[in-house]
């Protein structure tokens, strides 16, 4: 486990992007927080380590799953709305989980049934104790 913390959202961009610069292909980052906590902003840093414009990148919150071409394919999945897991095989999720890029999946509690063993869990928690723009970001590779 590796903790970071941030306090500023270029900082939580800048530690984003450092991870993605180790990504490999077939990897699954899930990514943990709640509402407003930074998850689309640690997405567009992740997104830029692989060379993709962050300016590009969106909360794909109602089409589930973004596809990003980069240095590899980056793939965005939002699994807020989900209503079942049944839903997540419309998305073909299957083929992104297994495929040649690197996943990012916001909310991936709600669908842990369908991770992969190893995956790489990525918590972003406030506190406003230390400032209104710190993040604590906690990084862990394993199951979920």
């Amino acid at each position: 486990m590796k903790i970071y913390e941030s306090f500023s959202e270029n900082e939580t961009k800048n530690i984003a992007l450092s991870l993605a610069k180790k990504a490999k292909a077939g990897e699954i980052y899930c990514l943990n927080g709640d509402l407003g906590v930074g998850k689309t902003i640690f997405t567009k840093g992740f997104a830029e380590g692989l060379g993709i414009d962050p300016k590009e990148v969106t909360s794909p919150t109602f089409t589930i799953v973004n596809e990003y071409a980069g240095d590899m394919p980056f793939y965005h999945f939002d699994v807020y709305r989900i209503g079942s897991l049944e839903e997540m095989e419309y998305t073909g999720y299957e083929e992104y989980f297994f495929g040649k890029g690197v996943c990012i999946v916001e909310w991936a509690e709600l669908i842990k049934e369908l991770l992969p063993k190893e995956v790489y869990c990525i918590t972003i928690q406030k506190d406003y104790t230390k400032s209104e723009n710190y993040r604590k970001i906690i990084v862990e590779g394993g199951e979920v």
